[in-house]
């Protein structure tokens, strides 16, 4: 997925980390428009010079760097891709107005909402961390209900329609990381028996031409959670 590319696309620089998910979600965007660009591995334990002069503010990954002027949050990069290449197919945003207002809010949802409870059981223990999967399961099956019902997803492949859209990236791009902290915390965050439809988009997304190329190992990215949940849940060291 990582292309030299030129004239334009040969512009394009993404700062980032192999295994995180909201950098997958720009990897995401960028194969199914089918834009070269240039990948640049990030040390977040040693930041590049570019990633803090590019993100002075939250020194964050991702990064889209296009022309030389950078853009930061992973689904503000999206929706950027969507805009500055919208004559390239698929769309990743409807046309309708009120549709691209509703993959907006469910994009919000995701991040103010489904994130932090996958945060809390990724770095949580005990009750701390059953609550969060609690939380995580109440928000995940506000999707599955959506997926059910919404008149903009309903009875279609994707949240999109037809199509990965929005929507579709800003939950798929957690895909793999939602499998591998299943296993590291020996959770059910998604299941085929209470979530059918959500459990079947996220087989259908995975397998997607434009994903699974990309798709960060699953193996890596779980030694990664176990390496980091026992860091996150070892008591401090006497001193």
């Amino acid at each position: 997925m990582s292309m030299e590319g030129s004239g334009e696309e040969g512009q394009v620089k993404l700062l980032g980390a192999s295994l995180s998910p909201f950098v997958f979600r720009v990897r995401i965007a960028l194969a199914l428009k089918g834009i070269h660009y240039h990948f640049i591995e990030e040390n977040l334990q040693n930041k590049s010079q570019l990633l803090l002069q590019s993100n002075p503010i939250h020194k964050k990954i991702p990064v889209l760097i296009h022309n030389g002027k950078p853009v930061c949050e992973s689904m503000i990069i999206v929706q950027y891709i969507e805009e500055s290449w919208g004559n390239k197919a698929p769309n990743l945003m409807p046309k309708d107005p009120y549709d691209r207002a509703i993959a907006r809010f469910w994009a919000a949802f995701i991040d103010d909402k489904v994130v932090p409870c996958l945060r809390g059981v990724f770095i949580g223990q005990g009750e701390q961390q059953q609550k969060a999967v609690q939380e995580s399961v109440v928000n995940l099956l506000l999707l599955e209900e959506a997926l059910r019902t919404n008149p903009c997803f309903s009875g279609k492949l994707y949240f999109g329609g037809d199509e990965i859209g929005f929507v579709d990236i800003a939950l798929g791009g957690l895909s793999g990381f939602v499998k591998a902290l299943q296993k590291a915390t020996n959770s059910v965050l998604i299941d085929e028996e209470n979530m059918p439809l959500l459990s079947a988009w996220m087989d259908r997304f995975c397998e997607a031409d434009g994903v699974k190329e990309g798709m960060p190992d699953p193996a890596k990215v779980l030694e990664f959670i176990s390496a980091m949940r026992v860091k996150f849940t070892s008591p401090p060291t006497a001193k």
